[in-house]
């Protein structure tokens, strides 16, 4: 059993869950030092084992059986595999569950109650469990029976309806985040839901049961502008990469590309303006407070234009930043990995995986001073510590053999 000096040392977790926001959030408390065991099916494992390209290359230089989308989110777990479809399958679920602080899964409704495996069930056993439920829209409602991926919730939770270019500019229309912006904040809320519940557990010695729901999470996403429609009941609307309440607070051209400006306050402006050698922009009547540049923006962002595209991302940044005005360029993914504060702040890790050797991987955000995360453990290769588990709950190496004689593990 994986030891250490994690802030979550001692936890034990059993994650029964696939794709991306119940491993997400079962990897964010593996590597704050959770023993995270990861239970997957014989035949194949976590479907998104087979999401790729890419794929994992050996040390061989061989592509391997996982895709790099599994790699992204079962970092410090270990692995086994479990039928639980099987009786023998679900008993040693249920030893596991009794041996264990938190589960976390991401079946249908219902999907679970048919074997024996769902809250109700398995806190019988162990009252103390924490049972967290990831579905796409929730225990209860009358959508409660239906699955939900992410590109689905970005759509009816609103957010494709305010990410995209205007609809009266070329290439206008909805559309969804580059990464599944849904699955991730579901898996950190599920982590915050899971935190708070094993704090309560201190003071009343009970788990209880988590009902986290994609739609749920995406409706909460929308935040501001959320807020902005409750409030006014004026719809918001895809504005591009502009700034609803904020001006200029978007990208603008510039010689060779283009670049981004956050002004936030109208002293900031003041700085841009007179970066921009129009200082008379700051007291101009039209633009002289975030009121009048939003009311204003078209015009206001017309002449900006005129002027960043006389010169180069570089040359404005570095004058931009050197006037204190938040600015930055558009990276690609290497630009981003050979950034001078991502090389510094170490966020590409390097971890030792079963067949491929060193690999890369990247790091948690989270920086605790007394007790850091660790890399302990690359992704695991399927099945890779189902011996050591069984083990851990009694299982001879007869039975274990047994078992997999029969398929089930």
């Amino acid at each position: 059993m994986m030891t250490g000096s994690g802030a979550l040392s001692g936890i034990k977790i059993l994650d029964l869950s696939r794709i991306l926001a119940g491993p997400w959030s079962a990897q964010t408390l593996a590597d704050l030092g959770a023993d995270v065991i990861k239970v997957e099916r014989p035949d194949g494992g976590d479907d998104t084992r087979s999401w790729g390209p890419p794929w994992l290359n050996d040390s061989d230089g061989n592509a391997t059986a996982d895709a790099t989308y599994y790699l992204a989110a079962n970092r410090n777990k270990r692995a086994i595999t479990v039928d639980f479809t099987q009786p023998e399958g679900q008993a040693i679920i249920r030893s596991l569950a009794i041996q264990s602080d938190i589960l976390i899964e991401n079946y249908k409704l219902g999907g679970l109650a048919k074997y024996g495996l769902d809250y109700e069930s398995l806190s019988s056993l162990n009252p103390k469990l924490i049972y967290c439920s990831i579905t796409g829209f929730g225990q209860t409602g009358p959508y409660a029976a239906r699955p939900g991926y992410d590109l689905l919730m970005q759509a009816m939770g609103g957010l494709m309806s305010i990410t995209g270019e205007r609809d009266d500019r070329p290439g206008g229309g909805p559309q969804r985040v580059g990464v599944a912006v849904i699955d991730l904040m579901t898996g950190m809320y599920s982590s915050v839901g899971i935190l708070a519940a094993l704090h309560a557990r201190t003071r009343t010695g009970r788990g209880q049961h988590l009902d986290i729901a994609l739609l749920d999470v995406a409706t909460a996403m929308l935040a501001n502008q959320g807020m902005s429609y409750l409030a006014s009941g004026n719809i918001p609307v895809r504005s591009g990469n502009a700034h609803p309440s904020i001006v200029p607070y978007q990208d603008v051209p510039t010689a060779d590309g283009a670049m981004i400006i956050a002004v936030g306050n109208d002293g900031q402006f003041a700085r841009f303006c007179e970066v921009l050698c129009q200082p008379d922009w700051a007291e101009d009547p039209r633009f002289q407070t975030n009121r009048a540049r939003i009311e204003n923006r078209m015009m206001l962002i017309d002449m900006i234009g005129t002027r960043t595209v006389t010169q180069s991302t570089r040359v404005w940044i570095a004058s931009l930043e050197t006037a204190g005005v938040p600015c930055g360029p558009i990276n690609t993914i290497d630009d981003v990995f050979a950034d001078p504060q991502v090389v510094s702040r170490g966020l590409k890790q390097s971890v030792t995986h079963a067949t491929a050797g060193p690999i890369p991987t990247i790091a948690s955000p989270l920086r605790l001073s007394d007790t850091p995360v660790a890399y302990r453990h690359a992704p695991p290769v399927l099945g890779q510590h189902t011996q050591d588990v069984l083990s851990e709950i009694g299982m001879s190496a007869v039975e274990i053999a047994t078992l997999a004689e029969k398929g089930i593990i």
